[in-house]
């Protein structure tokens, strides 16, 4: 496991230019709020479709090329 990386769902969007970091921190600071009122946790990738920032089909291949899917 030593010298493996995996990245996170957000990281990789950023990466492969689909998303702003910007957007990312928002999508993120949504899903603390849910989950700090009690809400059930939600995906980043959920949540970035939602506010239109991607589409399924990005999300998919994040989640592809994180192994995923």
């Amino acid at each position: 496991m030593y010298g493996e990386y995996n990245k996170r769902f957000g990281a990789v969007a950023v990466e492969k230019g689909f998303i702003t970091i910007e957007q990312l921190y928002e999508a993120v600071e949504i899903q603390i709020r849910e989950e700090l009122k009690g809400l059930k946790r939600r995906y980043v990738g959920q949540i970035l479709i939602e506010l239109d920032y991607a589409t399924n089909t990005q999300v998919d291949e994040v989640l592809e090329s994180m192994g995923l899917l």
